[in-house]
């Protein structure tokens, strides 16, 4: 990744260096960006050291920088180190003149943290993503923002050094809104692939053929490409847990009864999602729906033990 004058004018913060927000800060590093971390687990943010981050011991020592950016692990946590005791808006200033959350919460809690902001004449870029750490390192991400839109301009080349593709779809919370849509889909999408390849499966088609076929047809998509290898290996380690699935279905359930729009296969994929909760796959990665739906179809599945791609590779 090639730096650029422009995203060396302003100093970045980061809040937040799990699995994602370490993949995305190592973009920005990559880029040439200056960039100075925060994370509550200091340990996990030092390997960032030696790629040329600075690391801080609160989120309010972020309050120098010119644009801040959070990856967080929900709403709470993220009100936490944004208006906490000792959070990024917590000093008397000067603050950034723009904080970037990419971290997946309601449009309730984001508009609580975003009316702080703006109090300490702060403005606020909503930029969720679509994708985890791998689909970041491959460079394949995509990011969805709103705010005001010369905010959303400033932000703009700082996103694109993290993302592959970056839509804009209006003001205040509607990127919320449009990754929480994203994330039921996801769910939907998933569930039919369950079932689709247990039948083929319980038919005598072995689960990489028919995943092999859907790759290269129509059907495919980046999505069903690189659960193949989950599918076809029975490998659940969570890169999007059930549990917190769930989550997500339930705030986009809770929008569409506020707005009375029906969402009934929605419906029907959280009471699967929550069986599969409930049958010990909390924390296990959610393409493990295929477990469940084999178990209801009666089929005992093996792991094909193939070597499949993810359509991640370069």
């Amino acid at each position: 990744m090639m730096a650029t004058d422009g995203l060396k004018e302003k100093t970045i913060g980061w809040i937040g260096i799990g699995r994602m927000g370490y993949a995305m800060a190592r973009r920005l590093l990559d880029a040439g960006v200056d960039l100075t971390v925060y994370n509550r687990t200091r340990a996990k943010a030092e390997p960032l050291l030696e790629l040329g981050a600075k690391i801080v011991d609160t989120a309010a020592d972020l309050a120098d920088r010119d644009i801040v950016f959070s990856m967080v692990s929900g709403p709470q946590t993220f009100v936490e180190v944004t208006t906490g005791d000792i959070g990024l808006l917590s000093g008397e200033g000067p603050f950034p003149s723009l904080l970037i959350d990419c971290t997946t919460i309601s449009a309730q809690a984001s508009a609580t943290v975003r009316k702080a902001a703006t109090a300490k004449g702060v403005s606020m870029i909503d930029a969720p993503v679509s994708g985890n750490a791998k689909v970041v390192e491959a460079g394949l991400l995509s990011i969805v923002a709103s705010g005001e839109r010369a905010a959303f301009d400033q932000a703009l080349p700082y996103l694109e050094a993290i993302a592959e593709g970056v839509t804009y779809v209006g003001e205040g919370e509607l990127a919320r809104t449009v990754k929480i849509c994203h994330n039921l889909f996801l769910a939907a999408v998933t569930q039919s692939l369950a079932e689709v390849t247990v039948l083929a499966e319980k038919c005598g088609v072995p689960r990489s053929a028919l995943l092999d076929f859907i790759n290269k047809s129509v059907m495919g998509s980046r999505f069903s490409k690189y659960k193949t290898p989950a599918f076809v290996n029975l490998d659940y380690t969570p890169t999007f847990t059930s549990a917190l699935l769930r989550k997500d279905l339930d705030l986009g359930l809770d929008v569409a009864h506020d707005l009375d729009v029906p969402l009934p296969v929605t419906e029907q994929v959280r009471g699967l999602v929550q069986a599969l909760i409930d049958s010990g796959h909390a924390d296990n990665d959610f393409a493990a729906l295929l477990e469940l739906q084999a178990k209801a179809a009666g089929l005992d599945l093996e792991p094909e033990n193939r070597e499949v791609g993810t359509g991640l590779e370069t």
